[in-house]
């Protein structure tokens, strides 16, 4: 594939990201999406807590 080829196609995929993001954020269902990804990034959050207190409790152990 070519470079113009590779530019036009990302640009295409890129607007419609955009119109897809768009038409969520304008639609009813916007506050039940910005829900959704707040109770994820909160789970992942915690997930990545509880990995980074296993892993400095690992490491105190190795080096007490």
């Amino acid at each position: 594939m070519s470079t113009s080829s590779k530019a036009v196609v990302s640009f295409i995929v890129g607007a419609a990201v955009g119109v897809a993001v768009g038409y969520f954020l304008n639609s009813d269902k916007k506050d039940e999406l910005v829900e959704k990804f707040r109770d994820q990034s909160e789970k992942l959050k915690e997930k990545w807590r509880k990995k980074k207190d296993q892993f400095q409790d690992e490491l105190e152990n190795e080096l007490a």
